[in-house]
């Protein structure tokens, strides 16, 4: 499989700042969990073991996504309604509806948002 980008971001804990840190799920791994704010600098270390090993399932979940991109164009969603019912093109739900993972970091939730979408060959943001 060709190296994939997986662009999850999240909001600066710090008050001043509150800015955007994006990051690649891929690539955390690799940088020890180490990440730090562009915008203020303030550094984060994500090391906690439940938190990596939830990264690593959706690094996986990520991966089996893009394994199995030929097939989302045929694969639906059923949505019963008293009106009837009707079927969501998988891929739709994808591109369409922004996925967020909210997890609890050094006393702190945070919402790590992330869409599942196929950019170009290998990206997912």
């Amino acid at each position: 499989m060709d190296k994939m980008t997986a662009l999850v971001d999240f909001l600066c804990l710090d008050e001043e700042c509150g800015k955007t840190i994006n990051f690649n799920v891929m690539e955390l791994k690799e940088k020890e969990g180490l990440l730090t704010c562009p915008h203020c600098y303030r550094q984060y270390s994500f090391s906690d073991s439940t938190f990596i090993e939830k990264l690593e399932k959706l690094r996986n979940l990520l991966i089996a996504v893009k394994d199995a991109e030929d097939i989302l164009g045929d694969v639906n969603v059923g949505v019963n309604t008293v009106a009837g019912s009707a079927k969501i093109p998988y891929r739709l739900l994808l591109t369409r509806m922004n996925t967020v993972i909210t997890l609890e970091v050094g006393g702190y939730k945070i919402d790590f948002n992330f869409r599942v979408e196929p950019a170009k060959s290998g990206d997912f943001h």
